[in-house]
């Protein structure tokens, strides 16, 4: 072989290991450089024991483009930090795409892992049509103390102008962040930022439809049970466009209710055909609330598009589903989305003689209502005040399942304007009491002589959580619903236990109650102690058992909606078994939560009787140490023992 050829060959050879050996972390010239200090890095002072920290993000947002850039850094310092190399991107389907995925590992040592696996797609959730996906992947070889670092592009829906967002705290420690956003110039844009923002930031500047914000040293967000949305609670810059360059909150929210009033009442606008439709569903007889409760019983028989399975382009062109313009359009094609259904149930209590006014709200789930923030999306549900026998009384009917007059917890002692003509009042719509949402368990078990349990449970769902069972289970098949019930009813228990259903619910009615029936057998729930067997005085307190057990608490607490749980429980003992001791009848009240607990033998039977009330919705942080203390003595009552003999241990 020549000198000239062996000289390529070695060339070729060492150009190929060279591609095999991990890239300089200075290649790769459109990431930003790392620096050596970011490399040496172990910890964090200012975010002492974390297990990872964000050394850099970048969003930069361009309406006119419809897109946003992300960038990400992060700082493994921990084995258990390695969990920030699975990245998952949220997105609506529909309102646009994750695209452009980049990512890569950087060690120590400054040699490079391009990330170049696959990307999966995932569904978050899904809830009435809409599908909240995500794009996913591993970011390779992450080891303590890798830099792991991705991008990518955030497309939106062409022609679609919305609302956005900068989120300036996130779970990890910040080091530094940069945000920008290219306004659009068709709209007004207005900014806020409700929770303040860190220490040391300067509030965004614009510069020429282009507005920025950098911060330093953002603190992790501590996410905690019982909080409000996160989203309250966040750093963050909202930003809305709007219709109008009105300063006044006054003034915006009665232009805003005047124009929204007009475009419900061109839709309900179909007297005659509504006074028609009332003649086949009331009688006259009929009392006013029974008129009612007929009304709204045959508006939730309407094929409520909005809680359908998404069909495919191919599914929908099949269906060839018209649009509806008017109520009239809903009650002759017999379907339409929630909204429309609300607004027919209206046009049809106008018709029956009942005073009936459109109410836009606010929900409760994902933030509060701020009307100086002046941002008509957040009046984002439509219901109906109807009054009955002279009381003002709130409807939603486009909600799959709800009871008459039974709102979702959600849309509950929010804040709305019932609108008119002349623009809008605010008001409060209803609040949920303690007696009218909760759970109750009625069991009866024989215990064996091992000290197992064996029986029947039912579980009866009183209002919200029946509601809400049924909505989220609406999509799911049989077995999914079975196994959800099942896996919800083991949680209650703190032990292991085998649970099946035995009934079929009805999942498919307005009902104000779910039942479930199971078979359950719980072994060993009985524990020896020398010749007598202990059991604890409380089976189902398992969803008790760990709750508000850190000695502080950093945000306020939130509660959905106030409950009773009542759990009746009967253990027949094996023959001539004794309770030889009884816990003392137990008791907690401070005033907004009260437990108790009793449990008496008769008739060679234990009845144990339990309740738990809660009445709070909001409560500060500086009253968590009363709360802690009531639940501390809620675990101490559920955990006391009864004392069993049987006649061989009585010699």
């Amino acid at each position: 072989m020549s000198a000239p050829l062996r000289f390529v060959i070695f060339v070729l050879l060492g150009f190929l290991a060279a591609l095999a050996l991990p890239t300089p972390a200075r290649a790769g010239e459109d990431w930003l450089p790392v620096t050596p200090e970011e490399l040496k890095m172990t910890s964090e002072l200012k975010a002492p024991g974390a297990q990872a920290i964000y050394l850099y993000r970048q969003l930069d947002r361009d309406d006119p483009l419809e897109r946003e850039q992300h960038y990400d850094r992060i700082k493994i310092f921990t084995d258990e930090g390695r969990s920030y190399a699975d990245v998952e991107i949220p997105f609506v389907k529909g309102r646009g795409d994750i695209k452009n995925i980049q990512a890569r590992t950087i060690h120590p040592d400054g040699s490079i892992v391009n990330f170049e696996g696959k990307v999966y797609e995932k569904m978050v959730v899904k809830a009435k049509g809409v599908k909240f996906l995500a794009k996913t992947f591993t970011v390779p070889d992450v080891q303590a103390g890798s830099i792991v670092e991705y991008r990518y592009t955030r497309t939106f829906e062409a022609g679609y102008i919305f609302d956005s967002q900068w989120l300036l705290s996130e779970d990890l420690f910040t080091k530094r962040a940069k945000f920008s956003l290219h306004c659009s110039s068709l709209y007004a844009l207005a900014w806020s930022f409700p929770a303040g923002l860190p220490v040391g930031t300067n509030p965004p500047q614009d510069d020429h439809n282009m507005i920025r914000l950098e911060a330093q040293d953002i603190p992790a967000f501590q996410i905690e049970d019982y909080m409000p949305p996160q989203n309250e609670m966040k750093y963050r810059v909202d930003f809305r466009y709007q219709r109008s360059f009105e300063k006044d909150p006054d003034k915006f929210w009665k232009e805003e209710a005047k124009r929204r009033y007009r475009g419900i009442e061109l839709f309900i606008d179909k007297r005659k055909a509504m006074e028609q439709a009332v003649a086949q569903i009331v009688s006259p007889g009929d009392a006013p609330e029974q008129k009612l409760q007929k009304l709204y019983a045959r508006c939730q028989k309407i094929r409520n598009t909005s809680y359908e399975h998404e069909k495919t382009q191919q599914e929908a062109a099949r269906e060839k589903l018209k649009s509806v313009e008017n109520v009239e359009d809903i009650w002759k094609r017999g379907y339409s989305g929630d909204l429309g259904i609300n607004w027919l149930f209206l046009a049809m209590a106008r018709a029956a003689g009942f005073e009936a006014s459109p109410v836009l709200i606010s929900t409760r789930d994902t933030n509060f209502f701020q009307s100086k923030l002046m941002n008509a999306d957040d009046l984002n549900i439509g219901i109906v005040m109807a009054k009955v026998n002279g009381k003002e009384v709130y409807f939603n009917p486009g909600v799959a399942f709800a009871p008459y007059a039974v709102l979702p917890w959600e849309e509950t002692d929010v804040p709305g304007m019932l609108i008119d003509k002349e623009g809008g009042t605010w008001i409060t719509t209803t609040a949920l009491y303690p007696t009218t949402s909760g759970i109750q368990r009625d069991a009866d078990f024989q215990l064996d002589d091992e000290g197992s349990l064996e029986g029947r449970v039912t579980v009866t769902y009183n209002g919200i959580p029946a509601l809400g069972h049924r909505l989220d289970q609406n999509e799911a098949d049989a077995a999914e619903r079975k196994k959800s019930l099942e896996d919800e009813l083991k949680e209650y228990v703190p032990v292991p236990i085998e649970a099946e259903l035995t009934n079929q619910p009805d999942w498919s009615s307005s009902s104000n109650t779910l039942v479930a029936e199971f078979r359950v057998k719980v072994p060993g729930w009985g524990s020896a102690a020398g010749r007598r067997k202990l059991l604890p005085a409380e089976l189902f307190g398992g969803d008790e058992k760990h709750v508000f057990e850190s000695a502080n608490r950093v945000h306020p607490l939130y509660f959905h909606y106030p409950f009773t749980d009542v759990d009746n429980v009967t253990i027949t003992l094996p023959p001539d078994w004794q309770a030889s001791n009884l816990p003392a009848p137990q008791q907690a009240d401070v005033k907004l939560c009260v437990y108790g607990l009793t449990a008496e033998n008769k008739g060679g039977a234990l009845h144990i009787s339990r309740h738990l009330m809660m009445n709070i919705a909001f409560l500060e942080a500086k009253y968590y140490p009363t709360l802690r203390n009531f639940y501390q003595a809620v675990r101490s009552g559920d955990e006391q023992q009864i004392v069993l003999s049987s006649p061989a241990s009585a010699h």
